[in-house]
């Protein structure tokens, strides 16, 4: 019994020689290190080994040191290629790659490097170190911007969702986060002067609302000085400038301060010349409210003189000459042209939202109402 066991014992010795290696099977192993410009490690990235010769291909991803490996990949002629991530690959954004790589058997080691693959192929076009010190800095430089505009547009759509819906204070947030991230940009700034000027419309309290009011003015200042200074490169300055401008006096007017929101008026209609009749009536609009009749008279003037067609300047600039009649008697006497101004306005607009009232005006002075105009060009 004894000797039956030793002999069963052997065999099963033998029969475990004679059994090939589980993984003695024909194919290699792939692995490799992945690093970006700065020598920093591409987490998430996607190694592709697509085999030439049979068309079969290997997805491997990188983990938290940039690194990647796979068993199993059978020998063959491969093109392996980087891509940043996951999404990337789909999209086909792809970093670097190798051609007809030779995957044998055994271990097979591919990494990617991109600084020296940058260094390596500027050399290759007859670059010094320096100026390939040159190109990887500007392309740095790219890659941050894009990274900033990204995150910028971001917080301004949150800001534009909150400020649709009325919630001024999370926009006034977002915007804010915005220029800590980057506090070089003109819009960021007009958007936060936006909304610092529209919730001091909501404040109850006088002296929250004035802060409000001067937020917002600092934040146009920063957006104007900030726009001023890329006139020159930009075709669309002059107009966005006036934008600012715009807004800027708006502040200014709701904060009492009627001679720096004429002045900045004047300043919007400088810079974009083919909008200047709205920059003046806006203008006449705030020196009517502050009672300034002769000056908002000129302002409409300016009006007229710009868009001849603009109804509404010729209302209104009646309007504040009429304020300036005089009684004579029982009869009222309005300034020359105040009649004239109200008729224009009834020959643009003869059921104009104001027509009405203008036809109160002539009456109160005494003048008639025409009830037909003449068409330019006939008798």
């Amino acid at each position: 019994m004894k000797k039956h066991l030793t002999v069963l014992g052997f065999a099963v010795l033998l029969l475990g020689f004679c059994v090939p290696p589980l993984f003695g099977q024909a194919s290699g192993t792939v692995k490799g290190v992945c690093k970006d410009q700065q020598g920093n490690p591409i987490v998430d990235g996607i190694v592709v080994w697509a085999n030439l010769d049979n068309g079969q291909k290997y997805v491997l991803k990188t983990n938290k040191k940039g690194e990647y490996f796979s068993l199993g990949v059978s020998p063959g002629t491969y093109v392996v290629t980087l891509y940043k991530s996951q999404g990337d690959y789909k999209a086909n954004h792809e970093l670097f790659h190798f051609n007809k790589f030779q995957v044998q058997l055994d271990e097979n080691n591919q990494d990617f490097d991109l600084k020296k693959e940058a260094e390596d192929q500027a050399k290759g076009q007859g670059l010094t170190s320096e100026q390939v010190k040159q190109m990887q800095e500007q392309k740095e430089k790219q890659e941050k911007e894009v990274n900033t505009v990204k995150t910028l547009n971001e917080k301004l759509a949150a800001a534009k969702t909150a400020s649709d819906a009325g919630d001024y204070d999370s926009a006034i947030a977002d915007l804010t986060a915005a220029n800590q991230v980057d506090a070089t940009r003109d819009l960021i700034w007009f958007k936060l002067g936006d909304a610092y000027r529209l919730s001091a419309n909501k404040q109850t309290d006088p002296a929250e609302k004035q802060k409000r009011l001067d937020s917002a003015v600092q934040a146009y200042e920063k957006a104007v000085q900030i726009k001023q200074a890329s006139t020159a490169k930009d075709p669309n300055a002059g107009a966005n400038l006036a934008a600012y401008y715009n807004n800027l006096a708006e502040a200014y007017a709701k904060d009492g301060k009627v001679d720096d929101a004429v002045k900045t008026y004047a300043l919007a209609a400088q810079s974009d010349p083919t909008h200047a009749a709205q920059y003046y009536f806006n203008t006449g609009a705030v020196l009517t409210n502050s009672g300034k009749v002769d000056d908002a008279v000129v302002a409409f003037d300016k009006v007229i003189a710009a868009d001849p067609s603009r109804a509404d300047a010729y209302y209104w600039k009646g309007v504040n000459m009429i304020g300036k009649a005089t009684l004579q008697g029982d009869k009222m006497v309005a300034p020359p042209g105040t009649a004239e101004a109200f008729q224009k306005y009834l020959e643009l607009q003869p059921t104009g939202s104001y027509a009405d009232a203008a036809k109160q005006m002539l009456a109160s002075i005494g003048a008639s109402v025409e009830t037909g105009f003449k068409k330019k060009g006939k008798k």
